[in-house]
């Protein structure tokens, strides 16, 4: 039996900001219980649910020693669908109103959380054969690891995986003050260890003394040895290159199932979409106050309104894509000027365009399911899971080739009659929007072809399955 502990800042249902949640908290149910227990640790954020806080059970606490502070760590478990999740407490670090608050506080708290993890192990009796951290959070427990061999006969023979799932996020601050958080020797605050630029750099560090490194998407894991793509890492990530590997992320078939799905107007599956697919758009158009029509082209976005995901390429052309027989839907919340351009377009043009700024779980299954397109031009995307749930509800996406888009969305080919959706190459807005004119040429004038597309797309298999063997065979190797 091989064990693995997952180390990492944020894991569905407890505390989600984003695309690592669903990672963490979905994948280890789908590991071999037969050859592997994994289990997963994380900060015990008082933000947290309370309906979650009220279940964890308190097991053991210990003082422990940070630089020149003595910490509290406290322990707490859960059993959560068959898997077991460890907390760390800590009121002075984990008490904010959100998970992660200003740098300088995220810095030491995740400092902190670091050493804690390798401290508890033989306090809860669990040795992991491998510890798989994630993200720059979790950077400095390779390093801590490296750090506790010598004096520590039980931490010899632990390997470490550092996933990436965004490389822009790499929890840098002073090299000063971050070695008088961790008491870390400065032998390790030099350029080829954790040092960047002369800041201390937490991925950095994780990325140097992990034993392999992996990434959301094989084209990801290709284009951060680029210049444009490595954040200023590129020149790391190619002398690492041997030990680097892109695995996609899966999502949750059972949450994200058309049959079965809760939040929408009307179930429906690859037999019978050509039917009962379209009353789901009606009634979200009349939800939404849009105009209600079966035949109309309705356009889907549900992401966070930030530069990375293409929203700059949107606001050139979204007034004259407006001219065109189509209906715009998004849901989301971000920078100001995007909020802003949404409302803007729906107060101008208000039974075509829908601005829903805020997150809600149910509206985003509705707008997979009633859509007939998904709008995603990322600059780029590690993995994106938004096009993965538009396929599965045979929501067609409409995406820019790079990192996981390209990797999971193969575009359309009319001579062959291939693909899975539409795509573009060059991060420009009429590209873009040539693009979305060709899907809706397709759409109104080659519907069986486009019936064709989504038959094919709802056939694809995107589940955890898939990529739980390939983490399982990763393991094997270590």
């Amino acid at each position: 039996m091989k064990q693995i502990l997952f180390a990492a800042s944020e894991s569905v249902p407890f505390i989600k900001t984003g695309g690592l949640a669903d990672v963490v908290g979905s994948l280890p149910k789908y590991f071999d219980k037969e050859k592997y227990d994994v289990r997963v640790m994380l900060p015990k954020y008082l933000c947290m649910k309370e309906e979650w806080r009220n279940q964890l059970q308190y097991k053991t606490h210990f003082y422990m020693d940070l630089n020149w502070r003595t910490e509290y760590v406290g322990i707490l478990e859960l059993q959560y669908e068959g898997i077991t999740f460890y907390f760390i407490d800590n009121e002075y670090y984990f008490s904010g109103w959100a998970p992660y608050g200003d740098m300088y506080a995220d810095i030491e708290k995740f400092a902190f959380f670091s050493k804690a993890v390798l401290s508890a192990l033989p306090v809860i009796g669990f040795r992991p054969d491998i510890i798989h951290c994630h993200d720059w959070q979790t950077g400095l427990i390779p390093i801590f690891l490296d750090n506790f061999r010598y004096g520590n006969e039980y931490y010899r023979g632990i390997k470490t995986v550092m996933t990436i799932h965004n490389l822009k996020f790499q929890g840098t601050w002073d090299t000063k003050r971050v070695q008088d958080i961790t008491g870390l020797p400065s032998y390790y605050f030099v350029p080829d260890k954790l040092e960047a630029y002369k800041d201390a750099n937490y991925l950095k560090g994780g990325i140097v003394y992990a034993d392999r490194i992996t990434t959301v998407s094989s084209t990801y894991a290709e284009e951060i040895k680029t210049p444009f793509y490595g954040e200023k890492l590129d020149g790391l990530m190619n002398a690492r290159a041997g030990s680097l590997s892109g695995i996609v992320n899966g999502i949750d078939y059972d949450d994200y199932d058309p049959e079965t799905d809760k939040h929408i107007a009307r179930n429906y599956s690859v037999s019978n979409f050509r039917k009962e697919k379209v009353k789901n758009k009606l009634a979200l158009q009349e939800e939404l106050g849009l105009d209600k029509d079966s035949h109309v082209m309705m356009i889907g976005i549900v992401s966070r309104l930030t530069d990375q995901k293409g929203f700059d390429l949107i606001d050139c052309v979204l007034d004259e894509l407006c001219q065109d027989a189509i209906q715009i839907v998004a849901l989301g919340t971000g920078e100001a000027k995007y909020e802003n351009m949404f409302r803007h377009y729906a107060w101008k043009y208000p039974g075509k365009v829908s601005a829903n700024i805020y997150y809600s779980e149910p509206m985003s299954h509705k707008i997979y399911a009633s859509c007939d397109a998904f709008l995603m031009p990322s600059l780029f995307e590690p993995c994106g899971l938004s096009q993965l749930m538009s396929l599965r509800y045979g929501t067609l996406p409409i995406v820019r080739e790079t990192g996981g888009l390209k990797d999971t969305v193969e575009p359309y080919n009319e001579y062959e009659k291939t693909g899975t959706g539409f795509s573009f190459c060059n991060y420009n807005a009429h590209e873009m929007m040539a693009t979305v004119r060709y899907a809706e040429q397709i759409f109104y004038d080659h519907k069986r072809d486009w019936n064709k597309i989504v038959e094919r797309a709802m056939a694809q298999d995107f589940s955890w399955n898939n990529s739980a063997r390939q983490y399982e065979k990763l393991y094997d190797e270590l």
